[in-house]
């Protein structure tokens, strides 16, 4: 079995990200999963409820490419992030053929790279040709990995990076600006970087909506990838009068942790039904369903993160290990 540490795999995500490589091998696979042509059965997690965190395990098997995975992973949104990350994440591989473990890879930056191509896939797929403007709100990973992700799918002309603690928005700005080859900088009210936004990225673990539907352009595109078991980071309104797309509706409508409140909470609300929610992104991706209808509608991806976007971007990190003669190999 081949063990690719931290280091290993957040050298490789780069250039998957750089090349394109990791949004164009998610689109098809995510067409394979709105055809139901993927196992993906419901994230489960085990809760650590006084830390108000949880241990999930997502497996997923793919027959095109054919991939057998799982991850487990743990979320502890109250860790220091001076001590600890809050997410930690390690991705199995077996073979699809006899079962047996071919690869374990650290998880984090997996997850962070695998949700910001997705929010990159998404973007492309309906945000307006004439958008120019990125808004990240949050300080965290998944922030710094939008940023990337989305500067390389889109000619962006700014990014603006918002957050609840204005000087850490600060100070991922300034190492943005120096990394990207795009103006990059820091807005101390998320209201404001939101009314000038053309694009949207909430990356939070807010309990409260970080983003107004009465903030918002119109003709805006939204990523949506933050999950708080107790809240939500986009409001009520934004849901109702948004077209809706998410990864896979089983996915998004599940109980806590694996569904998405913001939808969840306006459905058991009685303010919109599952009707509301337009498709699945595999299904926008394949011409199946419709995307924007027109520059003046707003659109919101809604992302809980599914195994299949795990999957495939670690398959992509373990063949390009076995090609470069990385990792350390054990017996089984």
């Amino acid at each position: 079995m081949l063990i690719l540490n931290a280091e290993t795999v957040r050298g490789m995500l780069d250039p998957l990200f750089d090349s394109g490589a990791l949004v164009e091998a998610l689109a098809p696979a995510m067409e394979s999963l709105s055809r139901g042509e993927v196992s993906l059965p419901p994230r489960i997690a085990a809760m650590v409820e006084e830390r108000s965190a949880y241990l999930g395990t997502m497996p997923v098997y793919l027959k095109e490419p054919e991939i057998l995975a799982a991850k487990i992973i743990s979320v502890f949104p109250e860790n220091d992030p001076e001590h600890h990350h809050t997410h930690y994440a390690s991705i199995l591989l077996f073979n699809p053929k006899s079962g047996e473990p071919i690869a374990m890879l650290d998880g984090s930056d997996i997850t962070a790279a695998r949700t910001a191509a997705g929010s990159a896939l998404a973007t492309r797929l309906l945000a307006r040709e004439e958008a120019k403007t990125l808004t990240i709100i949050g300080n965290g990973v998944q922030a710094r990995a939008h940023a990337k992700a989305l500067s390389r799918i889109r000619d962006l002309t700014k990014i603006q990076i918002a957050g609840r603690d204005p000087a850490k928005a600060e100070q991922l700005a300034l190492e943005l600006d120096a990394e990207l080859a795009i103006t990059v900088s820091s807005h101390s009210s998320i209201e404001h970087a939101v009314r000038e936004a053309d694009i949207i990225c909430t990356t939070t673990h807010a309990a409260e909506p970080v983003l107004d539907w009465s903030w918002l352009k119109p003709g805006s595109h939204i990523n949506s990838v933050g999950v708080n078991p107790q809240g939500r980071e986009i409001d009520a309104a934004t849901v109702q009068n948004a077209r809706v797309f998410v990864e896979a509706i089983s996915s998004a409508l599940a109980p806590p942790p694996g569904g998405a409140n913001e939808l969840l909470w306006p459905i058991r609300d009685g303010l919109v039904n599952e009707d509301h929610i337009c498709g699945e992104i595999g299904a926008l991706s394949s011409g199946g369903i419709d995307g924007r209808c027109d520059d003046t509608e707003v659109t919101l991806y809604k992302s809980v993160g599914v195994g299949v976007q795990d999957a495939v971007a670690a398959d992509l990190v373990y063949r390009q290990a076995i090609a470069k003669g990385l990792g350390i190999t054990l017996e089984n």
